[in-house]
């Protein structure tokens, strides 16, 4: 078939006879089409508007100088065209890439998908795009050739470590460093340490094996550790119990016992802390110490509103003889019940030491009182005082307690009530004996600030041995506050070479 506007000079056949009568010159018009619209009626438009009309001579007439047709408007996004178009010479800059035409700024806003109308058709007389009247626009500063842009500068963050009184600091001279105000030092905590010394104990940190158990006597097992704890008025009690290293390596249940209790309500309530430790090598020394500690506790408890009353108004000479006779009952049940074990009294016994403290915040009057070794020990201004009460200063003069107020008697501060006598025979013993451990009694008047620590043998020995095992307990404690729980028990297991017995502490924090 030939192209579209020719005429077939060829054979006339059969098969070219629709040509003929499609256009032939008789045929007429069909009107106008359904679609006014079209593809070739938009080419067509573009045409006759770069394109100067034709004069009746069929010469072409060039445009005036001083005129420019007008734009035509934007129709719209145009479809895919499958007509092929007479390319239009593409100009470039040296060195620079592809420049996509710019529409003038009174151009109407480019449509919401952009797409580029085809090039048009230029005559042979036609300037190029970019001659003057047909300004294009190209990059401001073209990249050389392979530039590659640089990557955007990053965003400094903000140096947190420098405090904003800093930012103020004075500049430094030239080959000076700058200067940088110095932070305030903030107060921070020593480290709590494995152990103090020469060396590391021989036996395990960590708890090795555990105490054989009967299945009828459960209850007879005793925990590893026990930890307790309580704030009343301006005192803030740490109290804890841990298991010996020998122990823990040998598989004995732990011998100290500790017992803490409140009776009564509101400011005439009364705090106890009793610790007690059962003979060594002794069977039944764990069951010893707790029968110590639930005897002394069930007397105090049903005297506790008259021991308070009696702490509150200092009356010294009452609290010693009434704590004397509450402790000498309970150790004569010990013995007793080692009677009844058919045991020697020296087979079931426990040493006793406990601590009174009332929960009224206008007293600070604190009652110590036991039987046996041990040790008392008050922390104030950075240095720790021994102030257990010693039985070769029953001899000398009365000794008043640390800030308490002068006794209402004569004999109200003896430190004993048996002043070394020999004690009367009892109903649970045939015949005299030596005398036993004296009884202790010590009630002082705390001040802001002191520390108050009631320990049994198996911490007190080691603070009285290693000096550096005290100084590091006021670096710990000193000025810091009381500790947490975890904190405090950290803290007494700081062990020590040659001292492996159970530990049982309880300290005060006084506000």
């Amino acid at each position: 078939m030939s192209q579209q506007g020719e005429r077939n000079s060829g054979r006339h056949g059969q098969g070219d006879d629709w040509w003929g009568q499609l256009y032939d010159e008789s045929t007429d018009d069909t009107g106008p089409t359904p679609a006014p619209d079209t593809l070739d009626d938009r080419f067509a438009s573009a045409s006759g508007t770069v394109s100067p009309p034709e004069s009746e001579g069929g010469e072409e007439q060039l445009p005036e100088p001083e005129t420019e047709p007008e734009p035509e408007q934007d129709p719209g996004p145009v479809p895919e065209q499958v007509t092929e178009r007479p390319p239009v010479p593409e100009q470039r800059m040296p060195g620079a890439r592809d420049a996509r035409r710019v529409p003038p700024p009174s151009s109407p806003p480019a449509p919401a998908r952009p797409v580029d109308p085809p090039p048009a058709p230029r005559a042979p007389w036609e300037p190029p795009a970019h001659a003057p009247g047909r300004p294009e626009s190209f990059p401001s500063v073209p990249p050389p050739p392979g530039h590659r842009p640089p990557p955007p500068p990053p965003t400094a963050a903000p140096d947190l470590r420098v405090p904003d009184a800093d930012a103020h600091a004075p500049d430094a001279g030239p080959g000076q460093e700058p200067v940088v105000a110095e932070e305030p030092e903030a107060r921070t905590e020593p480290p709590v340490v494995p152990y103090v010394g020469d060396g590391p104990p021989t036996y395990d940190a960590e708890p090795t094996a555990l105490p054989p158990a009967d299945p009828d006597t459960l209850d007879d097992l005793v925990a590893d550790t026990v930890l307790d704890g309580a704030r009343y008025g301006s005192s803030t009690l740490r109290a804890v119990s841990v298991r010996g290293d020998s122990a823990r390596y040998r598989g004995e249940p732990r011998r100290d016992c500790l017992l803490t209790a409140r009776f009564g309500t509101g400011a005439g309530a009364l705090i106890l802390v009793a610790m007690a430790t059962g003979a060594r090598a002794a069977p039944g020394a764990h069951r010893a110490a707790a029968e110590a500690c639930d005897w002394i506790g069930r007397a105090v408890g049903r005297s506790h509103a008259r021991l308070a009353e009696d702490i509150r108004a200092a009356h010294r000479g009452d609290l010693k003889s009434g704590l004397h006779r509450l402790t000498d009952r309970s150790l004569g049940k010990l013995r007793a019940s080692a009677a009844e074990q058919g045991l020697e009294p020296e087979e079931y016994t426990a040493s006793l030491r406990c601590l009174l403290l009332p929960a009224d915040p206008g007293c600070r009057t604190r009652v110590f009182f036991g039987v046996g070794g041990g040790g008392l020990f008050r922390l104030r201004d950075g240095e720790w005082q021994d102030i257990e009460p010693q039985v070769s200063e029953v001899s000398g003069a009365p000794v008043v307690g640390y800030g308490s107020p002068p006794p209402e008697t004569p004999d109200g501060d003896r430190l004993t009530m048996d002043l070394g006598i020999t004690t009367p025979p009892s109903p649970y013993e045939p015949a005299p004996e030596q005398p036993r451990d004296p009884f202790r009694f010590r009630a002082s008047v705390a001040r802001p600030g002191d520390t108050l620590l009631l320990c049994t043998a198996g911490l007190a020995e080691p603070l009285r041995g290693e000096p550096e095992l005290s100084g590091h307990l006021t670096r710990r404690w000193d000025g810091s506050g009381p500790p947490g729980l975890t904190a405090f028990l950290a803290d007494t297991q700081v062990r020590v070479k040659g001292y492996a017995d159970d530990r049982t502490a309880a300290a005060v924090w006084e506000a």
